[in-house]
């Protein structure tokens, strides 16, 4: 138990041999039950894990084959959930999650100030010592597109997999939704998002060791950027019947039809040829087709949108 709370600890592990008893030795006493997700493992990751479960009655193994780290989570949090557990914190089986840092991720969701938390290795030069520029460079290019993509504006480090969420919100999503492989904590911020959660950064320093990246960077690239994409017209879509978005889009409409009836009032009007009547006319013309090409692209999006919807219809369990 941490502070009347009790903690699940999930461990998403794929051929994690050398690292996951590191992981597994380095998890506080106050955690209450560690779930193991043996991810289809094909070294002796589960053997270990044996090992430590003879010795640490909290450990929980779950085998299961390969279908990504999101769905090793997802699998994690399920369990957490069917046990009782309040909060389910992920620390990777590749030992990069100080376990100092745990309560940072835990106490925001305990004081109600987040709904589900996530560490940032990106919030001065002290916390990404260690990243090489390449990633920095890469992790600085994905959260603005996550951003953009989730319209959490206020977040950075999207891929930072040390999270905590409160159990009683992963109830109220659709499991089977939430995207399976890299790209899930981006999926999810979009998710928690949509539904009005409340998400938060914690800095927490890069940590890295003899651990060696498992992703193929190509595909990443191209799969990661696709369902940013997909989750932006979800987000945007799942909006549309806000009050906000009704009140921009009637503004928008409002503006460009003033916009177009004023061009036709000077263009009835004999001063057309005068210099202020010229000015107000460019004026008039391009805030109307400026509003008309948004217009059209909100509507493209609407209708892509519902289409997208009709497969990934997002679903919050009451």
């Amino acid at each position: 138990m941490y502070r009347g709370k009790s903690i699940a600890v999930v461990v998403p592990a794929y051929n994690e041999e050398k690292l996951i008893g590191a992981t597994l030795e380095s998890i506080p006493d106050y955690v209450d039950r560690v779930f193991v997700v043996n991810d289809g493992s094909t070294d002796g990751t589960a053997d270990i894990v044996e090992e430590y479960k003879a010795k640490d009655p909290r450990i929980r193994l779950i085998n299961k084959s390969n279908g990504g780290v999101g769905s090793a989570i997802v699998f994690g949090y399920k369990a957490a959930t069917e046990e009782g557990l309040d909060i389910s914190a992920v620390m990777a089986g590749d030992n990069q999650m100080d376990p100092a840092y745990l309560p940072s991720l835990l106490d925001p969701i305990i004081d109600g100030e987040a709904h589900y938390t996530k560490g940032n290795r990106l919030s001065g030069k002290d916390s990404y010592r260690g990243m090489s520029r390449w990633r920095l460079l890469g992790n600085n290019l994905l959260t603005l597109l996550t951003k953009i993509s989730s319209g959490l504006w206020h977040i950075s480090d999207p891929q930072n997999g040390y999270t905590a969420i409160d159990n009683s919100v992963f109830k109220r999503l659709d499991p089977e939704e939430i995207f399976a492989w890299y790209g899930y904590c981006n999926d999810l911020l979009t998710r928690l998002n949509m539904y009005g959660f409340v998400v938060k950064d914690v800095p927490i320093p890069a940590r890295y060791g003899d651990e060696k990246s498992k992703i193929k960077y190509p595909e990443y690239i191209y799969r990661v950027s696709k369902l940013l994409l997909l989750d932006f017209v979800m987000r945007i879509s799942y909006k549309q019947k806000s009050k906000s978005v009704i009140s921009f889009v009637s503004a928008a409409f409002v503006v460009a039809v003033l916009s177009y009836l004023g061009i036709l009032v000077i263009l009835g009007t004999q001063s057309v040829y005068q210099a202020p009547s010229q000015v107000f006319l460019f004026l008039a013309f391009a805030s109307a087709l400026t509003v008309s090409i948004l217009l059209v692209f909100y509507l493209f999006l609407m209708i892509c949108g519902t289409a997208l919807l009709h497969r990934r219809v997002p679903k919050l369990n009451p």
